[in-house]
């Protein structure tokens, strides 16, 4: 685990794909106890340490998770993700390119809880919600492209679904229509970027990731 931002109130790390944010049916050790662990050693607490999880990131995806350290940075926060005060940025390498290097995608989706994916719709269908990313192409191989990808609403599986509907499916994502897996079961979906307005000091936080392990990442970074 890596700490990227830390403070009396939030703490900002770095997750490995494979990671869980929050415990499941699956029993592994999530990064949110990972978290308290480190909290714990760190500043020598004694008794439980108090840490709120405020977003998740799926399974297969790297990137920036921001934890809140008291209750009252997480009631805060919680109410700016819902206002979407919070803005998060993700880079997705694809091996199809989007036929316009910048754009906005809208589609109305739903989602099928037993298979744990989304589907995208082009127009309003029962049950739907809408869901709006604005992208950029940033960088490009002679496989590969780079895309920058701004969320505008935040609905299940949101930017995997969206561009697989463009048939641009995210590298290793074989639930949306990628040829192959990625060989450590990641997919190339990285939550790059983070900006808001500290719930407490007001001071301004704009955090980057690190970039995974992998030298297509490295290579595409613009």
């Amino acid at each position: 685990m890596q700490v990227v931002y830390k403070d009396n109130h939030i703490i900002i790390v770095y997750k490995e794909s494979g990671e869980i944010v929050q415990g499941d049916k699956t029993g592994d050790v999530p990064l949110s106890e990972t978290v308290k662990e480190y909290i714990k050693e760190k500043y020598h607490k004694p008794g439980n340490v108090f840490l709120g999880v405020v977003h998740r990131l799926d399974r297969p995806v790297a990137g920036l998770v921001v934890f809140a350290r008291t209750s009252k940075a997480l009631s805060r926060l919680n109410e700016m993700f819902r206002k979407g005060e919070v803005h998060k940025t993700y880079w997705a390498i694809t091996q199809n390119v989007p036929a316009e290097e910048t754009g906005t995608l809208t589609n109305w989706m739903t989602r099928n809880e037993k298979q744990n994916k989304s589907y995208a719709y082009d127009r309003e269908v029962p049950g739907a919600k809408k869901a709006v990313l604005k992208y950029r192409v940033i960088g490009h191989s002679d496989r590969y492209h780079l895309l920058e990808i701004t969320l505008l609403t935040g609905r299940h599986h949101q930017i995997r679904c969206q561009l697989a509907h463009i048939d641009c499916p995210i590298k290793g994502d074989l639930k949306y229509g990628a040829r192959r897996s990625n060989p450590d079961g990641s997919i190339s979906l990285l939550s790059h970027r983070v900006q808001f307005t500290h719930p407490v000091s007001g001071k301004e936080i704009d955090v980057v990731s690190p970039l995974p392990e992998d030298k297509l990442w490295r290579s595409l970074n613009p």
